[in-house]
Formats: structure tokens, C-alpha cells, sequence
């Protein structure tokens, strides 16, 4: 798979200077855990499942969480655990590729039990996600999670994606001693962990707080702060880091707007895209928008997805600028190994070696998963040729 590989070979070479790699679920960790993008969930008590699966793959969804969690009632997770069984078997029956496919689970026992259950067709599934992370439920979720054999997927091991949303990390007088035990915790067992997700919705309900569709996760404070300090302690660039992913976004009806939209209108009428801004907008989309900016310029790669409408712009944002590619070139350059300052090949900005190398590192990481654009394209276009293909 790759990204933007649903549009036709034609329009991609138009769109991208370096085009995005092709991956698989045996990629390194390093290349799965940058290009999982939008992560689209969806409950596992869906009766069409693999259909629904394959559809999205054909629209450009890479990888997809299957829920046994939050989404679906406490009565329905046996017959859910049934289905997904029935589904994993229909998908390997098609003989075709699947995205990158995770499910969610409640309990450490569903791990190996659901591998036993899912039997040969485990070879479709990448991994689990583990709700509700922290160092006491953590250590018992990632050793069912290594109990659980990798005989069924060729020897490919499982991965894990916890997520932080317990309340211990949001209150302030336990939010150190809970981000250390995680460290603690997905330090032990780093080489199983894909990525770290952020439950933004439970942080907002232990106040009893939820955002407007006018505003993202970065306005609400308490949630920021505590992203702020996840980031902190577990996304560093010295080797001691993970990939974080970016919180879900609710909403996708058109509700009545109390702010200005915000996206600006000069982008879209270069290219005539007009009609593309008013959606974006009637289906809340331009604060959607904004809050993936926010996402990376906090540290944060990837993102929650409740709604395929939600795709394509995670993944036209993810996309490396002509600009910030030639940047992150210049600052690795070999002979800038000792430093100093020089001028971006753009003539509008410094570039520090020393200080811009990580920046550039996790550019060039991007942009194997995601590509690199041509020098006149935006995301725009790439929104506008993702959404045609």
C-alpha cells in the first residue's frame, strides 16, 4: 500500500516531487508508526465489516482500529468478538490486501484468546490497541500481548498502540507518577510498541467538558496542558521518544456556526477550488483543518479518525512541503555535520544545523511515508485530487 495510491499514477506524478513510499505490515516500525496517518475506527459489531474495510482502503484509508471498546454496549462484545471472527475469515477468503488493521480490546484476556480465535487469518491483524494505559493495567495488557504467539502471522509480531486517557493522567497531583510509569512501561517493551494515542474525549469528560466543532483540542487548556506533557516525557527526539498520534476529531455533521470559518479564501480561488472551501466548511472541516496544524507543531503525527470524511485532510497535511524538504536536505547535508547557520535555499528563513537536525530527521520521515510535493502544490490540490480518486 501507499499513500495517495487510490488516484491514477498520472496525477500523482503531477502532484509530487518524491512520491510516497510503498509499505506493508512487515515495514520497519519506524517507517508503520509515521505513515499510519488517519487511523479510522470503527465498532466491531458492523455487519458488512469487510466490506466496509475494503471500501475504505479503495478511498485511501491505510490503517483502521476495530472496536470492542467504547464504541459498542457491554452486552454486545461476545457477538461483537464473533463477527470480527466471520469478517477476518471473508477478508482472507478475497485474497486481497488490507490496510493496516488493529482492534481494540478491553481486557488482556482478549488478546490471546481473539489470536486463537482469528486463527490463520491473524496474518491480516497488526496488533491491538490498549485502552485506558497506564503502568498497573499496561505490564498485563503487553504480556498477553507477548504470550500471544506470532506463529499464525509468519513469525510477524503483534504491535501495540496504548492509549492515554486515563483520568490519573489528567489530574495534576497524578499526572507525573502516571507519565513515568508509562515511560517506565513502554520502555520495557519498546520494540512491540507502534505508537501512542491520546483519548482527548476522556480527558474532556473527567471535567464534563466537550468542545465546539469552532474550536480544537489545544483550546480547551487542561486538555492542552496535558498533551503538552505527554509530549514532554514520551515524544523526545533523543532516541528515548515515540511517535505520538494526534486526538479524534467529533464532529462531521453541519452544525450552526457561532465563529468565522477559518480557512482563508485566497488558497482555494487560485486554483478554483471554491466549492471545495464551502464543504470543507458546511461539514466543520476547516477546524478539523487547523487542529492537525496544531497537532504537528506540538509534536504530534498522525491522528484519531471517526469519519472517512476525516481522511484526506490528514493526510493532504501530512504531506511534506517542496519547502520543508529542501530545508531538512540542507540541514543533513554531510558537510553541515559541524554545525553552523545558513540561509534556506528559499531565502526567508535561517536553518540551524545543530539545533533544526532532529526537525529534519522527522522531515524526511514524513516524507517517505507521505511524499513530498511539487514546489506548486498544496494541499488544496491534494485535497482536490485525493477526494476525485
Amino acid at each position: 500500500m501507499r499513500h495517495f495510491g487510490h488516484i491514477p499514477a498520472t496525477v500523482r506524478k503531477e502532484l509530487f516531487y518524491k512520491e510516497p513510499s510503498e509499505f506493508g505490515a512487515d515495514a520497519p516500525a519506524r517507517l508503520l508508526s509515521v505513515a499510519l496517518g488517519a487511523t479510522l475506527y470503527s465498532p466491531a459489531t458492523r455487519p458488512r465489516l469487510a466490506d466496509d474495510i475494503l471500501k475504505q482502503s479503495a478511498r485511501g484509508v491505510v490503517s483502521m482500529v476495530l472496536c470492542l471498546e467504547d464504541s459498542i454496549g457491554d452486552a454486545d462484545v461476545p457477538s461483537a468478538e464473533e463477527n470480527l471472527v466471520r469478517q477476518f475469515a471473508e477478508l482472507a477468503a478475497r485474497g486481497t490486501d488490507v490496510p493496516l488493521l488493529f482492534i481494540r480490546v478491553r481486557e488482556p484476556g482478549q488478546i490471546p484468546d481473539l489470536v486463537r480465535r482469528l486463527g490463520d487469518t491473524a496474518r491480516l491483524l497488526s496488533g491491538f490497541v490498549l485502552p485506558k494505559f497506564t503502568e498497573e493495567r499496561g505490564g498485563a495488557f503487553l504480556d498477553a500481548l507477548s504470550g500471544a504467539g506470532s506463529g499464525s502471522t509468519g513469525g510477524r509480531q503483534f504491535y501495540a498502540m496504548p492509549v492515554l486517557e486515563s483520568p490519573e493522567l489528567l489530574h495534576l497531583e497524578t499526572r507525573a507518577e502516571t507519565l513515568a510509569g508509562v515511560a517506565r512501561t513502554v520502555d520495557k517493551y519498546r520494540d512491540r510498541i507502534l505508537a501512542l494515542r491520546l483519548g482527548v474525549t476522556d480527558f474532556c469528560s473527567a471535567y464534563g467538558l466537550r468542545r465546539s466543532p469552532d474550536m480544537t483540542a489545544y483550546d480547551v487548556k487542561i486538555v492542552a496542558h496535558v498533551i503538552a506533557d505527554v509530549v514532554n516525557v514520551l515524544g523526545r527526539s533523543d532516541g528515548t521518544g515515540f511517535t505520538i498520534t494526534g486526538p479524534v476529531w467529533e464532529y462531521f455533521p453541519r452544525q450552526e456556526r457561532m465563529f468565522k470559518p477559518q480557512l482563508r479564501r485566497s488558497p482555494f480561488q487560485e486554483v478554483r477550488a471554491e466549492e471545495l472551501r464551502t464543504t470543507l466548511i458546511e461539514h466543520d472541516l476547516d477546524g478539523l483543518l487547523r487542529e492537525i496544524e496544531l497537532d504537528r507543531a506540538n509534536g504530534l503525527l498522525g491522528k484519531t479518525c471517526i469519519h472517512p470524511s476525516h481522511v484526506l485532510p490528514v493526510h493532504a497535511l501530512s504531506v511534506v512541503s517542496h519547502e520543508e524538504f529542501s530545508d531538512a536536505q540542507d540541514i543533513l547535508r554531510p558537510e553541515r555535520g559541524g554545525g553552523g547557520v545558513l540561509r534556506s535555499a528559499y531565502t526567508n528563513k535561517m536553518n540551524e544545523v545543530k539545533p533544526h537536525r532532529a526537525w529534519a530527521e522527522r522531515t524526511l520521515q514524513r516524507a517517505e511515508a507521505f511524499g513530498v510535493a511539487r514546489e506548486d502544490v498544496g494541499f488544496v490540490e491534494l485535497l482536490t485530487a485525493g477526494l476525485a480518486g
